[in-house]
């Protein structure tokens, strides 16, 4: 059976379009008209991917991502809007949004994006056969991952990250000690699909210190440089 995947809008010829575009591409396809619904699935099942229209009926989008991120659900999800404001879009993500398209877009543009989050999380928990016996880690401080089974600890204590938190808490720590700037950081965790908006990286940094800071006006793992971007260190070196 092929990937699932729930698809949330309250017209339903935008449903129509998308569940016919995913399932030739092999996705099986559930639908929900309003957040009410959309939450409810998106509570009771397991889902590769949603894709959310931030205007609905009930419950709107925003409200629907947020609800779902404050449960533990980590399934990456896919906002889409009318609206092209800055606002939404930096507000989506501060929610738990992994990406964003804007109406109207292109079936083979959806498409690609959800391929290519897909692809990220595949290869974020990925097991190594070799290595099942012994989980490779990486370690700061009181932070341990494991890359391969896209699992990450504070003290031990499971952190609850969306796929994006969890590249870019990888990120940051197998570069601790240098600074990153918010270009280099969208680079290599958005590949560039939100250009020029920096803001995004200040969103998932704010995100992170939220969840692995003792606190986060005085973070002691994620270190502001200013005028340049960010720096990892180890607490316990200070």
């Amino acid at each position: 059976m092929g990937l699932k995947m729930l698809v949330v809008d309250d017209e339903a010829s935008i449903v129509t379009l998308l569940t016919y575009n995913l399932e030739q591409s092999g996705y099986v396809v559930e639908s929900a008209t309003d957040g009410e619904q959309a939450l409810e699935l998106g509570l009771n099942n397991d889902y590769d991917m949603i894709i959310l229209d931030l205007m609905l009926p009930v419950y709107d989008g925003l409200e629907v991502c947020r609800k779902l991120r404050e449960r533990g659900i980590t399934t990456p999800i896919v906002m889409l809007t009318a609206k092209d404001e800055e606002f939404d879009k930096v507000l989506g993500l501060e929610l738990g949004a992994d990406d964003y398209l804007t109406k109207p877009f292109s079936p083979r543009e959806l498409i690609a994006r959800v391929r290519a989050i897909l692809r990220r999380v595949e290869q974020a928990g990925k097991v190594d056969e070799e290595e099942e016996n012994e989980k490779v880690h990486v370690s700061l401080g009181d932070l341990t991952i494991y890359p391969d089974y896209h699992e990450a600890y504070l003290q031990e204590e499971g952190l609850e990250l969306t796929p994006k938190e969890f590249e870019l808490l990888l990120y940051l720590v197998n570069h601790k000690g240098r600074v990153l700037t918010r270009d280099q950081l969208l680079k290599a965790i958005w590949n560039y699909e939100f250009v020029g908006d920096t803001r995004i990286v200040d969103v998932h940094i704010s995100h992170l210190r939220e969840k692995i800071e003792p606190n986060t006006k005085k973070p002691t793992y994620i270190k502001t440089v200013r005028g340049l971007g960010y720096k990892m260190e180890n607490p316990a070196l200070r």
